[in-house]
């Protein structure tokens, strides 16, 4: 009887493995890859270009802004201007800055928020401020670490133009060091493509969105349509709640892939991406403890299930789990020829989905001793972040019902 157990869940766990591997291996391969040659090119022929302002909101960023805004200030798209928002540096971030705000003023504006208004958090309502600072056709959120490649913009605002997107987001190419750092990002990567489906985004039929801090570009009118992030101003995972509102609105949503155009350090070290995810994971869950609880369940089953049966399945009821490894190795190769991964890390999935359980609930605890969502310094009430998303839940279901 035990056997027969260990055969059905090792069938079960290996054809959902198989199928999921195969769907992102061939869906991946649907994106377009705007660093191809044809996208190295201007959106159209008839002057001016289209206007897109770049906003850039940063908090004690003082060792990474100077080179992200050196990057923009070198693109060589024509119609470019750069709004930086120091929100209430502690640090350089500010008088750095200033400082090329006046070697730059041409192209760069710098805004200074010395305190945060009630009911907002400090990146959205720094990003709220830089949007509204410039008009523009296009606004391009982005974050002070990332590294744009000198034709980022251009090849970008190409596609979207010829795409007729609202809304486009670009894989970032992260930049790994070390072996933990491999290990978690590689691990974190191979779990975002199996919940996001990026290569459904476009599809008005499905439910699929997908936003990224380190690039997010909309058009003006889809931005002003969602109600700016005015209406986002209390999402802590604002990139992702920006995508989800562009899709419950009925705008047209894409997503793309390029290859050093935007370039992030995401995370320093292995630990470093647990301590960001701890901003993060709980939010993904709505701040559920039920839902932490089966969370937690949910990814020791699936994603320590198949190595645990390999192990203590008898005989023949090994073959449904080794599949699923198989099937996480292809996906671990499909992640190496996107985002430069050794394929040989998909042998780190065990320990990554520990130190990725840990991640989750280190976040629900965080917010539960804090009383909130403690990020850069300042403590978000998780009382009135719930209340907000709440109601902001209701705001667009009433919006997807009357679309």
């Amino acid at each position: 009887m035990i056997r027969w157990i260990w055969f059905a869940a090792g069938i079960l766990l290996g054809a959902d493995w198989l199928r999921r591997s195969l769907r992102t291996a061939f869906g991946m391969d649907k994106l377009a890859d705007v660093a191809s040659p044809e996208w190295d090119r201007l959106p159209g022929s008839e002057e001016p270009q289209p206007r897109i302002a770049v906003v850039v909101p940063a908090r004690n960023e003082g060792g990474s802004i100077e080179g992200c805004l050196l990057s923009l200030l070198h693109q060589d798209y024509p119609n470019l201007r750069i709004v930086a928002v120091d929100d209430r540096s502690t640090d350089a971030t500010g008088t750095i800055m200033d400082r090329m705000q006046a070697q730059s003023s041409d192209k760069l504006r710098v805004l200074h928020v010395t305190e945060l208004p009630p009911g907002w958090l400090g990146k959205t309502h720094a990003m709220w401020r830089g949007g509204a600072e410039i008009q523009s056709d296009w606004i391009l959120f982005t974050d002070g670490d990332v590294i744009f490649r000198q034709d980022a913009l251009r090849r970008t605002v190409a596609y979207a133009e010829a795409a007729l997107a609202d809304h486009l987001v670009v894989f970032p190419t992260l930049i790994m060091q070390g072996f933990g750092e491999r290990m978690m990002l590689g691990f974190f990567g191979l779990a975002s493509l199996l919940l996001l489906r990026p290569w459904k985004v476009r599809d008005p039929n499905a439910r699929d969105s997908i936003g990224a801090g380190a690039f997010n570009l909309i058009r003006r009118r889809a931005y002003e349509e969602l109600g700016t992030y005015q209406a986002l101003r209390m999402e802590v995972i604002d990139d992702l709640k920006l995508g989800e509102a562009v899709k419950k609105h009925g705008l047209t949503q894409d997503c793309v892939v390029g290859t050093d155009l935007v370039r992030v350090r995401w995370a320093e070290g292995g630990m470093g991406v647990v301590r960001n995810l701890r901003k993060n994971a709980f939010s993904l869950l709505h701040f559920n403890w039920w839902l932490a609880v089966l969370a937690t369940l949910a990814a020791g089953i699936y994603q320590l299930g198949p190595w645990v049966g390999m192990v203590l399945a008898p005989g023949i009821a090994k073959l449904g789990f080794g599949v699923a490894i198989c099937s996480i190795a292809l996906l671990y190769w499909r992640m190496g020829r996107q985002f430069g991964l050794s394929p040989w890390f998909f042998l780190t999935h065990p320990p990554a989905t520990i130190m990725f359980v840990y991640a989750l609930l280190n976040s629900a605890v965080s917010s539960l001793v804090h009383g909130g969502v403690v990020w850069r310094g300042t403590t978000y009430p998780l009382p009135e972040i719930r209340a907000y998303t709440a109601e902001r839940q209701k705001s667009l279901r009433r919006v997807r019902n009357e679309i």
